[in-house]
């Protein structure tokens, strides 16, 4: 055997490990590439519009619902980059982190902890129907945040009552009654941004069966009798269309 042959053969290389395309660090696909994503994606254009919505543009770069949701796609559910998004507390990072992150490893504590962030509505709807709705905690925080005081903190409960109205399929009627309880005690706030949720929410609970639209009515037949100018307006609302013939021609149906 010659020396060459001797020699041993040099061991095989061992494949580099690829980053994760979801990683939370400044790695490919990370939190640096979706808020560098998000800026050169931005306009002033959209920016401005904001203001007609009321949502502050302070911290956002202008980017439209349907491109972060683009963007949401290509990154898929991780955790942690969510986390990280939300920690940039910039606007549509804070949006982005509802579409990344996992419901099944969101607790109650993570939706308290980002709850006492919310500064405007359009953040607490989507976190709402985009995630905390898919939680297991999600009635449990109803109840909760609908004892709260601070405008955006209470919207999220009439804002989650609502989401959950739409989706939350395994619900039983005995739930949704309860919630028109909540709904009931809470039509008296004469704030915008809760005033509008409370209204939404019994609107949807009134659309999800025949049994609901009756006791859906009913509340909003006694709000709608209020001397109080809130209350009245919630009712008459609301009556308006569940009572309207293609709310009764769809549930007719079911």
């Amino acid at each position: 055997m010659t020396a060459a042959a001797k020699k041993k053969a040099p061991a095989p290389k061992t494949p580099r490990k690829k980053v994760a395309a979801t990683s939370s660090g400044a790695g490919a696909k990370g939190v640096g590439y979706a808020l560098a994503w998000l800026e050169k994606n931005g306009s002033k254009a959209v920016r401005e519009s904001m203001l007609r919505f009321n949502i502050p543009q302070d911290k956002a770069f202008g980017v439209p619902m349907n491109r972060i949701q683009a963007l949401a796609r290509e990154l898929g559910r991780n955790h942690e980059l969510a986390q990280a998004l939300w920690d940039s507390a910039r606007y549509e990072a804070r949006l982005l982190a509802a579409f990344v992150d996992d419901p099944a490893r969101v607790t109650a504590a993570q939706m308290d902890r980002w709850r006492r962030d919310f500064d405007n509505w359009a953040v607490v709807d989507t976190l709402c129907f985009a995630l905390f709705d898919k939680t297991k905690d999600a009635w449990k925080m109803v109840d909760k945040w609908a004892k709260l005081q601070d405008e955006f903190g209470k919207r999220a409960a009439y804002a989650l009552i609502w989401s959950l109205s739409v989706h939350d399929k395994a619900a039983g009627d005995a739930q949704f009654m309860k919630a028109l309880a909540l709904i009931e005690r809470g039509a008296g706030d004469e704030r915008h941004f809760v005033k509008k949720a409370v209204n939404m929410a019994l609107r949807a609970i009134g659309k999800r069966n025949p049994a609901m639209n009756k006791a859906a009515i009913a509340v909003a037949r006694r709000l709608a009798a209020s001397t109080e100018a809130t209350p009245r307006w919630n009712g008459k609302d609301a009556l308006r269309e569940l009572t309207s013939p293609s709310v009764v021609r769809r549930l007719a149906k079911r």
